[in-house]
């Protein structure tokens, strides 16, 4: 099992960033390198405040080894060939070392945050992908770019913008789901899934996993290689004292996440539509405070991975290492007792073998 870093996101850090502060862009390249230094496998960025690229781009002049993640950048706001250019540029810098995760983003943010029409989001991705896989195809091998679609009618590369072979042409491509149809586009033309954090391992294994095996026998392809990347739920801490905190947040979160009609599914698989529903109900009336009383310890302990620092490398894994080949975690780094914790986990998650994950994905028994 590899570990990674999910740099921006999240109420714990290793030193990137507190709730009340940004991201310090000065500062990605020292931390990368730290990670790296200590033994994490990877890091990643999401696209909220900071534009992942320029972030992977700082990460990878700083770093030899890491495997560096866009987790994720949204899709459609982007050309296909915009999106086709910045990834080969990565992957240039890296070394071969970059995964482009893609996300669709939901309705309402792709009309009133980015000003386009709305199309459903299966059938767009997939033919993202393979325009984006077209390009790169025809600067590797002077492939004639031929692109038509419902969305897409991309025929012209002139030798100005043609950005020519590299030495790691092949850059994986994971795509962020919940529902099955993104899992079983991600099956057909991807190298992975980013589930969410709301989708427990037997969601994962029972919903998310078939619908990609779909997709590769409908494309008439392997998962041999298929990985699914996953920054979980977490509360943790050194102390149980302090670890009291970050529990009422974690459910706080799921709260939220159980009042958003696109995770709906997550919840229904577990029994859990009636108080998903009730949760949207108090979304829409913006009744914020009552939201997190829906969330029972037992439903809590669902989806939140909850440990000290001593024991949360292991609950990790417990619950993770038959389903997922990447995860992501990382605590506050304050002192050398923080960085040396930080060490063990990184080992103790890494010399976990993937056989089961592995297993799960092909549809093992």
């Amino acid at each position: 099992m590899r570990l990674e870093t999910l740099l921006p996101l999240g109420k714990v850090d290793p030193g990137l960033r507190t709730p009340e502060t940004p991201l310090d862009i000065g500062s990605v390249g020292r931390l990368a390198a730290f990670l790296e230094e200590i033994g994490y496998g990877g890091i990643a960025v999401e696209e909220t405040k900071d534009d992942p690229f320029i972030v992977m781009a700082l990460a990878a002049a700083a770093t030899t080894r890491l495997h560096l993640t866009t987790a994720v950048a949204i899709a459609f706001p982007r050309s296909p060939t915009v999106t086709a250019m910045t990834a080969w540029t990565l992957q240039k810098l890296s070394g071969g070392r970059f995964t482009l995760g893609l996300g669709s983003q939901v309705r309402a943010h792709i009309q009133r945050r980015f000003g386009m029409a709305w199309s459903p989001a299966g059938p767009w991705m997939r033919e993202y992908v393979a325009a984006v896989r077209a390009v790169w195809d025809c600067w590797q091998n002077g492939t004639k770019l031929d692109v038509r679609g419902q969305h897409y009618n991309i025929d012209l590369m002139v030798p100005l913008f043609d950005a020519g072979p590299i030495a790691h042409p092949h850059i994986p491509i994971h795509l962020a789901a919940v529902n099955s149809v993104m899992c079983q586009v991600a099956g057909e033309v991807a190298d992975g899934i980013r589930p969410h954090p709301v989708c427990t391992p037997s969601y994962i294994a029972e919903v998310m996993l078939p619908a990609a095996r779909r997709g590769a026998a409908k494309a008439g392809r392997s998962l041999s290689d298929f990985r699914v990347a996953m920054k979980p739920l977490v509360a943790s801490a050194r102390t149980e004292e302090a670890l009291a905190p970050k529990v009422r947040d974690a459910r706080a979160r799921i709260a939220f996440y159980a009042s958003t009609p696109a995770y709906r599914a997550a919840f229904e698989h577990l029994g859990l539509g009636e108080m998903a529903k009730e949760a949207s109900l108090l979304s829409r009336a913006q009744r914020w405070e009552e939201l997190p009383a829906l969330i029972s310890d037992e439903v809590l302990h669902q989806f939140a991975v909850i440990g000290t620092y001593d024991t949360i490398g292991r609950r990790l894994t417990e619950r993770f290492a038959g389903v997922v080949t990447d995860v992501e975690f990382s605590i506050a780094v304050q002192d050398d007792q923080d960085r040396e914790t930080l060490a063990g986990l990184a080992r103790d998650i890494q010399a976990v073998p993937e056989d089961r994950a592995r297993a799960a994905i092909m549809g093992a028994r």
